[in-house]
């Protein structure tokens, strides 16, 4: 991989494809300075934010905080979240928006346990699998077609497709919970392979297969590229308009996903399912260091950012705050990232200079 690929990748700064690697300079010192700048500091700093988090966590409420049953509680309720997280960095990082993500969860759901869906997939119980990756997938296409080549707004598409998936999941549904009856679905998606559900083992999967996507391919030096600089980049050769399809036609599959983990944690489709999800998902993805702008990001920062959160709901949950008071810090943690956000981005900008 060139130095500019690997710079775009690993998310040091926004950069588009036709501009010179970033020079290391000052020697050693220089080069630590560059190195806690870049993506791997970042990440570092996340790191120390969940220890401190545990540090809290153990001093108030003892050794319970620490043991494997509630360490899985909090994984556990990071795994749906986090799976969908990984979409939304592409989405962030090309410097785009999509606010549909679950409701397209929630439709995802619905179709995949109607009735007729149910009593096909009793003998065969991968179509749910297969239905709800294909109704997220689709959403996702749409959301990208509109988007690249009827050129609407990302957020005015996306905020249309939440409205619209929604209230076709409450038509389909009769606004009723639709209970999942397919036993060999349940079964497989509800088991512990070496006692860890298999959920947590789906929201690792997706995590590294994202992580190799981003960095290792193709793919995601070109979404790097987009975000840095879209005119740059459609200039260098790269299809923009096709792959803004592709990319939100990711995010629409790992709302299927995440879908599909739901439903085997609740046992039922419903229009319900992921209402207000896109705001802890776009949250979760800011605070692990993707910019706004697009150009930047990291799957290792997101699923450190999903897991702060998930952390904190389970220390706030301990000590019985009130949920508005949950609110408001969790709004006061997204505002600083933002703010940091800005301070380092600009910093970044200026180094380029």
């Amino acid at each position: 991989m060139s130095g500019v690929d690997t710079a775009a990748a690993e998310g040091n700064q926004p950069i588009s494809p036709l501009e010179p690697a970033p020079v290391k300079t000052g020697g050693a010192l220089g080069w630590v300075r560059e190195y806690l700048g870049g993506a791997a500091g970042r990440n570092i700093g996340l790191v120390v934010v969940l220890i401190v988090i545990i540090v809290i966590g153990t001093v108030t409420l003892g050794d319970t905080f620490l043991s494997p049953a509630n360490a899985l509680v909090i994984v556990r309720y990071a795994t749906v979240t986090g799976v969908v997280c990984i979409g939304m960095t592409f989405v962030i990082i090309l410097g785009g928006i999509d606010l549909s993500v679950g409701s397209v969860l929630g439709l995802s759901s619905v179709v995949a346990t109607l009735a007729v869906v149910q009593s096909t997939a009793q003998a065969f119980w991968p179509l749910i699998v297969v239905v709800a990756l294909l109704v997220g997938s689709l959403a996702g296409v749409i959301n990208g077609l509109l988007i690249a080549y009827g050129n609407v707004v990302a957020f005015m598409t996306t905020l249309a497709m939440l409205i619209a998936a929604r209230g076709l999941a409450e038509v389909l549904s009769g606004k009723r919970t639709q209970i999942l009856n397919v036993r060999g679905f349940t079964d497989f998606l509800g088991s512990s392979p070496l006692g860890i559900p298999m959920i947590v083992w789906i929201f690792a999967l997706v995590a590294v297969l994202g992580w190799v996507l981003l960095n290792r391919t193709t793919f995601g030096r070109r979404t790097v590229a987009i975000g840095g600089n879209r005119e740059a980049a459609r200039l260098a050769g790269i299809n923009v308009k096709r792959h803004t399809v592709y990319v939100y036609a990711l995010a629409g599959l790992t709302a299927g996903i995440g879908a599909i983990m739901l439903m085997s944690r609740t046992t039922v489709g419903t229009s319900t399912h992921g209402i207000l999800l896109e705001l802890d998902v776009i949250a979760a993805v800011v605070v692990g260091g993707t910019l706004l702008i697009g150009g930047r990001g990291s799957i290792v920062g997101s699923v450190l950012g999903i897991l702060i959160f998930s952390l904190l709901l389970n220390l706030f949950t301990k000590y019985n705050l009130d949920p508005s008071i949950q609110a408001l810090i969790k709004g006061l943690i997204i505002v600083g990232a933002v703010l940091l956000q800005q301070r380092f981005g600009a910093r970044g900008s200026t180094r380029s200079t």
